[in-house]
């Protein structure tokens, strides 16, 4: 894929289509489409974007049309350009960043992992929860072409087309770059505190504790349970907390629930709070985001 894609960079700056947030220069649209269960689709143009540390349940597959993008991914710090597709399994933290100062534009498709998990089966009969992707960047000009691909069909409504494709070059990249993973998980010494640390605050997400009062519960030292924690899950438990947070609001969200409420019901303090920590993992503010899916209040 050529860096000088001028079509792409004019599509990057085009007005008017749902699900987009202007800012500054910057843009995004963030859509399921008709016909494609199961996946989502963004495309954006970013610069001083910055996505703080987060985690996705379903797939990434995001192909670089201009510009660099760089990203935290496990210890190390990655690049991807034109011609490139960064790839996520699902729960594994990362970030997001320019990696060059007039920022990237990329094509995204966020497919559920059951139907990547269906398409190993079906192409490589492959039967694995543990399917998923060993590098986090691949060189693959012609499999990011046809990510564009998925995206250029499924902005002209042909859903055949959007599909074929999106099954065609989920294929080719768990051939060539797939493999059985590790999923995060609890594993090593503090294993157990961890886990149950984990599932406090997954019950208490509204109001949980503090490190040395989920501690204290655990019969653990704070610093024990702190890197017991990151070790199991690759952050803190503040850091997944607001990661989880964003996580079932946008559950919430799906459901026609007004961000205010589901802000509220996740445990941030208001809308506002919703949206700054919604915005820098998802990539468009809830109400945008909400709108796009169709669940919005306009759409009811």
């Amino acid at each position: 894929m050529a860096s000088g894609d001028t079509r792409l960079g004019r599509a990057a700056r085009e007005h008017g289509a749902p699900g987009e947030r202007v800012a500054r220069g910057e843009r995004a649209r963030y859509w399921r489409p008709a016909g494609l269960t199961g996946v989502d689709l963004l495309h954006a143009h970013y610069v001083r974007k910055e996505f703080s540390r987060h985690t996705h349940e379903s797939f990434v597959f995001a192909a670089i049309t201009e510009g660099v993008e760089a990203f935290h991914y496990g210890s190390d710090l990655v690049r991807a350009g034109p011609g490139q597709i960064a790839l996520v399994n699902p729960d594994t933290p990362h970030t997001g960043h320019a990696g060059v100062p007039e920022g990237w534009t990329y094509r995204t498709i966020y497919p559920d992992a059951e139907l990547v998990r269906a398409i190993a089966a079906d192409t490589l009969a492959v039967r694995s929860s543990t399917i998923g992707f060993v590098e986090p960047v691949i060189d693959d000009p012609h499999a990011a072409q046809l990510v564009v691909g998925v995206h250029r069909a499924a902005e002209e409504g042909n859903a055949l087309a959007a599909d074929s494709l999106l099954r065609l070059v989920t294929a080719r990249m768990l051939r060539s770059h797939g493999g059985r993973v590790q999923p995060l998980g609890p594993r090593a010494a503090g294993a157990r505190d961890a886990a149950l640390a984990r599932a406090v605050l997954e019950e208490r997400m509204a109001d949980p504790p503090t490190l040395e009062q989920l501690a204290a519960e655990l019969g653990t030292s704070p610093f024990a349970l702190l890197r017991a924690f990151r070790g199991a899950y690759g952050m803190p438990p503040h850091t997944w907390l607001t990661d989880a947070r964003v996580r079932r609001a946008r559950r919430l969200l799906d459901a026609g629930t007004p961000p205010a409420q589901a802000a509220v019901a996740v445990g941030f303090t208001d809308q506002p709070h919703l949206n700054r920590h919604f915005t820098r993992s998802v990539g468009v503010p809830p109400g945008a985001y909400q709108r796009a899916r169709g669940t919005g209040e306009r759409q009811r």
